[in-house]
């Protein structure tokens, strides 16, 4: 084959490359463990807004780039590469390329890394290069994210656990313990209440009373063990519920209403700004 044949032919695959319709956005969830769940997404182009999860979320770039931004940068993960983020932080995502992208994400609730470093850990680990290429790390991921159609044991959900909050220590910034305690019982009883009555407005007083502390110090101590506010772990706890019925295609008008949200335009508000993306999308990817 010549030369000017050889670039027709590269030329005319490109041509089928770029006109073959991308597959479909599709958004698959795991059977759900307790403190831990796990997608796998795939989509084109822009997706996800800003918006922020009140867990650690760990990804596993599969295929393509991953590109989003974080922390007043833009960043791109390829394949094999993990990224780490802290709860609470602002970030968007898409796909870095025309190619499209497919990841598995990880989120793990703040409690379970704070018990697995034990009580000499009075803050969360803070990772500040969200983009890591750790094998250790990636053995841990691949393990907890190889079968999504199957449940995690407790036996293999508590080892990832353990790995995932050594590699987070590992890559920290800061000291690897601080001397000082959390009232560790008084936020646990916070936890477990809004846990309980995640479906209805719960005041500060209650909290002041079934902790013995003020709403002020009740925050920090709070902030420091699971990552995020009392409000606003109470909210990511609305949300999951939502989101669990929203894959099994109940209506939306229904689900806002048994998860304790005014209306549906109060759910979408919400979902949108905790999920970056709509719960009729959602829904919808989740049902391809």
């Amino acid at each position: 084959m010549n030369e000017d044949n050889q670039i027709n032919e590269n030329a005319n695959r490109r041509l089928e490359r770029s006109c073959r319709s991308p597959e479909p956005a599709q958004i698959i969830s795991a059977p759900s463990v307790s403190g831990l769940s796990r997608i796998q997404a795939r989509f084109v182009g822009d997706f996800f807004e800003p918006h922020r999860h009140d867990t650690y979320a760990l990804g596993l770039t599969m295929q393509g780039i991953q590109a989003f931004g974080y922390r007043g940068d833009r960043r791109y993960s390829q394949p094999g590469q993990i990224i780490v983020l802290h709860p609470d932080e602002l970030h968007d995502g898409g796909s870095g390329t025309d190619e499209g992208l497919l990841y598995r994400m990880l989120y793990l609730e703040p409690s379970l890394i704070r018990d697995a470093l034990g009580e000499s850990f009075v803050t969360l680990p803070f990772v500040e290069t969200p983009i890591l290429d750790d094998p250790e790390l990636q053995t841990a991921m691949i393990a907890a994210l190889g079968e999504l159609e199957n449940n995690l044991s407790d036996l293999a959900r508590d080892d990832t656990i353990s790995q995932i909050a050594h590699c987070l220590v590992l890559h920290a910034k800061g000291p690897k313990s601080l001397v000082g305690k959390n009232n560790i019982s008084a936020v646990n009883r916070a936890r477990d209440f809004l846990y309980e009555n995640a479906f209805r407005n719960v005041r500060s007083e209650e909290l002041e009373e079934i902790t013995d502390m003020d709403r002020f110090a009740l925050s920090r101590h709070f902030r420091r063990s699971f990552g995020t506010s009392p409000h606003r772990f109470l909210l990511m706890r609305r949300l999951d519920f939502a989101r669990k019925m929203i894959e099994e295609a109940q209506p939306l008008a229904d689900v806002a209403f048994a998860v304790g949200f005014a209306d549906q335009s109060h759910l979408n508000r919400h979902f949108k700004k905790a999920y970056g993306i709509s719960p009729g999308q959602w829904g919808s990817y989740c049902n391809n």
